[in-house]
């Protein structure tokens, strides 16, 4: 699964969604983190909104925002759901 991360320098917020990321053992994915300064398209969509975490497919799926409190162990609940779903949309 490839994961798009938009983010910007100095968000504490995607920072601390990074972290977890990294932290993530039990589902395997790229990371592509997407800096929504350099694009003024990325800029528009998501001023107000990062950290925004997407799965990149077509089409590409934003997943649901977790708490900034939320933990790892949620984070990979949330990307196991949406790992199934998406080889589930392959597959179909």
């Amino acid at each position: 699964m490839r994961l798009i991360l938009y983010s910007k320098p100095g968000c504490h917020l995607c920072e601390g969604l990074q972290e977890k990321l990294a932290q993530v053992q039990n589902v395997s994915f790229e990371l592509e983190v997407r800096d929504i300064t350099t694009d003024d398209t990325w800029w528009q969509a998501y001023e107000y909104e990062i950290p925004v975490l997407v799965v990149d497919g077509s089409p590409p799926q934003r997943l649901p925002r977790l708490s900034p409190r939320g933990t790892v162990a949620q984070l990979e609940k949330l990307l196991q759901r949406f790992a199934v779903e998406s080889n589930d949309i392959k597959s179909g």
